[in-house]
């Protein structure tokens, strides 16, 4: 699962320390923390949850936010100039508690919306609407940055999110609270995780879709019409135009839009990012 937000106010940090305290190592010799919690556990000084968040925590410290953040084209985001109608429309389909805000040049990070701000002001009229006074400003950092030093400032600035740049200062992701903590225990569902989320609009003129979305919801949505194609999935008609299984990074054009797997394994196609072109 990877998650935009969440509402979580103190990250569990603190047991993180106290195993890092404890297991004074560096990265090369991680192989022995794990010899010395199997110890552990057949003595029955821990037991086999600990042992598995303990391994977790000390890895932790050797894990970029570039392996675990929100790739770009899965991000829902909010353009500093935009229309306030589509835009809560967009906040209450994706159902996240924090937007990132972009500015024209969609590299330029602005600050973060809360979707809880805009509950004062959602039954006024909306054309008073001023964006700006409710950005609150945004952590934004490389994607070399340590996992657990992120972790540590989110708990010291009480803040949950951050933009991840690449060496160019061009955005690559967003990563959470949360995305860090589920390195610890695992993945965490939460009640806006759903299985049946097959195409979901992360901004105006992009969407991410699993593979597995039915061709003909594809068509209806973007009034397209294959009906010479003989298959019956998002990934099946992307296979189709490119003649072979395709790797994360792959594109196709289909008239006005760009398809891009965005996820992939060895095996089969996962998530595909789609872009609309516009003429500006």
């Amino acid at each position: 699962m990877t998650n935009q937000d969440t509402d979580q106010d103190q990250p569990p940090s603190s047991f993180l320390n106290k195993i890092k305290r404890f297991f004074t190592i560096k990265p090369s010799s991680l192989d022995d923390v794990s010899i010395l919690l199997e110890d552990a556990l057949s003595a029955r000084l821990i037991d086999k949850e600990a042992q598995f968040i303990a391994e977790r925590a000390i890895r932790l410290g050797d894990t970029t936010v570039k392996e675990i953040m929100v790739p770009k084209v899965e991000m829902v985001t909010i353009s500093a100039d935009e229309a306030p109608q589509p835009m809560i429309k967009r906040i209450i389909e994706s159902g996240h508690s924090r937007y990132p805000v972009l500015g024209e040049t969609k590299n330029e990070v602005k600050g973060i919306l809360l979707a809880k701000d805009l509950l004062t002001i959602i039954s006024k009229n909306l054309e008073d609407f001023a964006l700006q006074n409710l950005i609150r400003d945004i952590k934004v950092v490389p994607e070399s940055k340590k996992a657990d030093s992120l972790l540590e400032e989110f708990k010291k600035d009480r803040s949950h999110m951050a933009v991840v740049l690449d060496e160019y200062g061009t955005i690559s992701g967003l990563v959470t609270i949360e995305d860090i903590l589920e390195e610890l225990v695992g993945e965490i569902e939460d009640e806006h995780d759903s299985e049946d989320e097959d195409l979901i609009q992360v901004s105006e003129y992009e969407y991410i879709a699993d593979a597995t979305l039915e061709l003909s919801i594809f068509e209806e949505k973007f009034n397209k019409n294959f009906d010479g194609m003989d298959t019956e999935t998002l990934a099946g008609l992307f296979i189709n135009k490119l003649g072979f299984l395709p790797k994360v990074g792959d594109k196709i054009e289909i008239d006005n839009m760009i398809l891009a797997v965005t996820a992939a394994d060895k095996r089969k196609v996962k998530k595909i990012g789609i872009t609309i072109k516009t003429n500006s």
